[in-house]
């Protein structure tokens, strides 16, 4: 097992605040006695006790969920290591006191002095060694919770992603059904444009966030497809600085946004309109926003809350929590949504 320094060192500076209350407990119960020599006698048992357990214990096979031996093999540490670390401590607290002449107090019945000795160090060493078994323990419980989260929240954004796709996928081939009736030139080649569209849709759903690059190219296929089939009336924008392309994202995450403003905005509209897709830095958020000048009255009341705007609110809290959010908003000028989720 891998040793820790930062960790172990944490261990022996708790281990050693432990020593110090004992020393105090000792004093409160017995005032006749300075605090000097009770104090350097726990810190010099409990430190030996802390080196026994602690470091021994990565000499020997310990479960994986505690770090600690188990059965037998864990009771005989702590066994040694309160035993042993009794033993050191009292011949290193003995040689201290001697070498700086610290005064001792009363005579005091040895035996007793003995009793009192080896049972304080006795409830030390297995209250502490049973306070750092548990925090292990806990912190492997924590470790387990959290890898769960994630493979949770990894497997809903696929979940997602799967109802995402179909619906983008049929609204697609509805269009193209009607293309083939009036002009099978462009719906040969708005076929086209769908099969490289669906090739890299296909390498996107195999991970669940790529670069923003990567959303931006494949918005922009998205975009050329729909421009076969509405011709003049649709133009588009797209306006992705280079140091953002690296930023990872959802995938998928503005494709139902742009088809929302299409369906929703530009189609009733006669003379059709304009798509603006834009990403900026705000701070340490990154700013997603998709503007298009469609029949943004009629859609108001809707408030954003159509399957794609809903989907991607779902998968921006599955992944970000409160971080992200998306905001939605319609006026006589159009339609406007805005995406905000941390850059980190």
């Amino acid at each position: 097992m891998r040793i820790d320094p930062i960790s172990k060192l944490q261990h022996l500076l708790q281990t050693l605040a432990f020593c110090m209350v004992i020393a105090t407990l000792q004093v409160a119960f017995e005032p006749d006695k300075p605090y000097g020599v009770p104090t350097v006698y726990s810190l010099f048992i409990g430190t030996m006790i802390w080196a026994i357990v602690d470091l021994g214990r990565h000499l020997l096979p310990s479960a994986r969920e505690t770090g600690w031996p188990t059965g037998f093999a864990g009771v005989a540490l702590v066994a040694v290591g309160i035993g042993g670390g009794w033993w050191l401590g009292n011949r290193l607290g003995d040689g201290v006191c001697l070498a700086f002449g610290l005064y001792h107090g009363p005579p005091v019945d040895p035996a007793k002095d003995l009793r009192n000795s080896v049972l304080i160090t006795l409830m030390s060493g297995i209250a502490g060694s049973y306070w750092f078994y548990s925090r292990n323990r806990s912190a492997y419980l924590e470790r387990k919770m959290g890898e769960a989260r994630q493979h949770a929240g990894e497997a809903r954004l696929k979940l997602l992603e799967t109802q995402l796709e179909p619906h983008m996928l049929f609204n697609t081939l509805a269009n193209l059904r009607v293309l083939i009736g009036i002009d099978p030139p462009r719906a040969q080649h708005m076929l086209d444009h769908m099969i490289a569209y669906l090739r890299a849709t296909l390498d996107a759903s195999r991970a669940t966030t790529h670069p923003l690059q990567r959303e931006f190219d494949r918005l922009r296929d998205y975009l050329e497809l729909m421009a076969i089939r509405m011709g003049e009336r649709l133009s588009y924008t797209l306006e992705l600085p280079p140091e953002l392309a690296g930023v990872r994202v959802p995938t998928l995450l503005l494709q139902p946004l742009v088809e929302n403003s299409i369906q929703h905005g530009l189609e009733p509209k006669v003379q059709g309109g304009r798509i603006t897709v834009r990403a900026a830095r705000e701070g340490e958020l990154l700013v997603l926003t998709v503007d298009d000048t469609g029949v943004g009255d009629a859609r108001a009341p809707a408030g954003g809350n159509g399957f794609g705007l809903a989907q991607i609110r779902e998968r921006l809290q599955a992944l970000h929590g409160e971080r992200a959010r998306l905001d939605f908003h319609a006026d006589a000028g159009g339609a406007h949504a805005r995406i905000t989720l941390p850059l980190a």
